[in-house]
């Protein structure tokens, strides 16, 4: 392995492999990308019945714009305007790179890639490869990258980004099979590491998934806007979306006691209603503190069973109560939704079968057959809104070191479905540009000494467990302002005496160490955000604040949460950029580039 780099990339899923790839083709090719696991992550495991890319419209008639994409992003509240308008100007670019690169987004016999509305978006903006589009995005980029022969630094945790107090130095990196130390020395860093994975119990990021915002919060970057996620029912013995078509078909809501006695919980609660209920979960996946009297009071619900200490699951098997009157018991809206997708008969496993038998395929691939068992749910954590603050070319305020992707805070309170996937493209391109443009002056190789760990035994999974849990009962989207203050304490002291607390088994253990110290450093950062917004906000977007109901009468969003460490404060985003358009002005502009670059 080399010790020195000019750039090194942490994650492989579409953002840090994207990352790489455009600093090559800019020129940049000293570089490394660095991954505690190859195969591993959210962009590579995850997806969900339709999985959505979001991107400027290119089909069709209705007219569309950048400004227009840009105002949606900047309208979800908490966003800065630089972002906002970044991502809907790079969004044609990115996307047909990706076309280039072979992902197979469906197009008509003329070029037009055709589209559909997702939440939050006024348009027709959506598009999709079918449940694997980040997986396709993602091996279409490695593949790139391996052409190149860029290199790939596999099985390392960076558990220390290295610097100097104004820039990055290096990182400290230890083997996830020996535990073995390494520093590397490099002028730029891109964390492209994906969402804070690890902090709750309740999730459904895949398994493989972990997580290292820690690492900027260690390295003394502020955060934004952490208080903001995305919860929503998915199955948890594999940890899945259960988001379109699984609720369309119109699923039983099965509640289990410890006695085994099921009850049809939803019925109770709500009756007839709840039908139609169930079917607006496909669109209205997110839990959502506006709809707590429509399609999110089934989130409640689930949940309240769940703190009783009963099991919930959804059964594909038989028919929900209130249906065994026909289907003109349904809402207009589900039953001439099921009428056009020919699906007005049989039992929910029958309807799902008709209309999208792939759901059905996922599920058996993963030894679970929808046809004779039921599925077990939650309401759970599957998007950070929030993450690492950046600038407009993805900068953290350390100099050299950038963030793209989930980890990155650019997605604000609401966000249009799809749009992270465009904005791991249009982030890790924009960090690749602005890496491209600096001046090199390489410094000498970092000193670094891994924290002494304790032998005996290992206490890393009982820790982890129960911060996880508690995070899952009192911080998720029904949160409990007096809970978490209890919580933030009792995770400061874990920060402040991690090293005194955690115990190993054996040294191969550490790895796994750093990845608990990266979930306290980043529980305390999300609780502080939270408490901070509790108090400033009250609900909001997924935020269930001590059972409050959002004042409607609320402005639109203009501030967003900075957290450095475990302190938080409400700060104003910056507005919609109003930058130069007029034409002779760039092109005289650009050819000043041109001559600089090429003297």
């Amino acid at each position: 392995m080399k010790t020195t780099y000019h750039t090194l990339i942490i994650g492989t899923g579409c953002a840090g492999f994207n990352a790489a790839d455009k600093l090559f083709d800019l020129g940049v090719t000293d570089i490394a990308i660095v991954t505690e696991g190859r195969f591993m992550g959210t962009s590579r495991n995850t997806g969900s019945d339709k999985q959505t890319y979001y991107k400027l419209s290119l089909c069709g008639s209705d007219g569309d714009s950048v400004r227009e994409m840009a105002d949606t992003l900047y309208a979800g509240g908490g966003v800065m305007g630089e972002h906002a308008l970044c991502e809907a100007a790079y969004s044609a670019r990115c996307f047909l790179r990706l076309v280039e690169l072979g992902v197979p987004f469906p197009t008509n016999e003329y070029g037009e890639y055709a589209g559909y509305k997702t939440d939050h978006d006024p348009r027709t903006r959506a598009t999709s490869c079918g449940p694997l589009t980040s997986k396709y995005m993602t091996e279409a980029l490695e593949a790139s990258c391996l052409r190149k022969g860029i290199e790939i630094i596999d099985l390392q945790r960076v558990v220390k980004l290295l610097h100097d107090g104004e820039a990055i130095t290096g990182v400290a990196c230890v083997s996830t099979v020996t535990g073995e130390c390494t520093v590397i020395s490099c002028q730029n860093v891109i964390l492209c590491t994906g969402g804070p994975a690890g902090i709750y119990r309740n999730t459904v990021y895949p398994e493989s998934q972990h997580g290292a915002t820690g690492l900027a919060i260690d390295a003394g970057v502020s955060l934004s806007n952490m208080e903001e996620w995305q919860y929503g029912l998915a199955s948890t013995k594999f940890r899945w979306n259960l988001s379109g078509t699984y609720q369309q078909v119109l699923p039983r809501y099965i509640s289990v006691d410890a006695d085994g006695n099921e009850r049809e919980f939803l019925y109770d609660a709500l009756g007839d209603a709840s039908l139609g209920l169930i079917f607006l979960k496909g669109y209205q996946w997110p839990f959502d503190t506006r709809k707590v009297e429509g399609s999110s009071k089934v989130d409640l619900l689930v949940a309240a069973e769940i703190k009783k200490g009963n099991r919930v699951y959804l059964d594909y098997t038989s028919n929900p109560r209130g249906l065994e009157r026909g289907f003109s018991v349904l809402p207009a809206e589900a039953y001439d939704y099921l009428d056009r997708s020919k699906a007005l008969f049989g039992t929910p496993i029958e309807r799902l079968a008709k209309m999208n038998m792939g759901a059905i395929e996922l599920y058996a691939d993963h030894g679970i057959d929808l046809r004779t068992e039921k599925l077990e749910i939650a309401v759970c954590a599957q998007h950070c809104n929030g993450g690492v603050t950046v600038d407009g070319g993805w900068q953290t305020e350390l100099c050299g070191l950038y963030c793209a992707g989930e980890a990155a805070g650019t997605f604000g309170v609401y966000r249009p479905g799809g749009s992270a996937l465009n904005s791991t493209q249009v982030g890790s391109l924009r960090a690749a540009e602005h890496i491209a443009r600096k001046a090199s002056k390489q410094g000498e190789m970092p000193a670094y000494t891994l924290p002494a760990i304790r032998r005996g035994v290992s206490n890393i999974a009982d820790l982890r467990d129960r911060f996880q849990t508690e995070m899952s009962r009192v911080a998720d989207f029904d949160r409990d302002t007096e809970g978490m203050t209890a919580l933030l304490f009792e995770v400061t002291a874990l920060c402040e005496r991690f090293f005194d607390t955690v115990e190993i088994a054996h040294e191969s253990e550490t790895a796994e160490a750093f990845r608990l110290y990266d979930m306290a450093l980043t529980q305390r950062a999300v609780l502080s955000a939270m408490l901070c917004s509790a108090e400033a906000l009250g609900s909001h977007g997924s935020a269930f604040v001590d059972k409050r109901p959002p004042d409607p009468a609320a402005p639109p969003r203009d501030t967003r949460t900075v957290t450095v460490g475990g302190v938080s404060d409400m700060k104003p985003v910056s507005p919609m950029p109003d930058p130069e358009l007029w034409f002779e002005t760039l092109l005289a502009r650009k050819k000043r580039e041109m001559e600089h670059k090429n003297p």
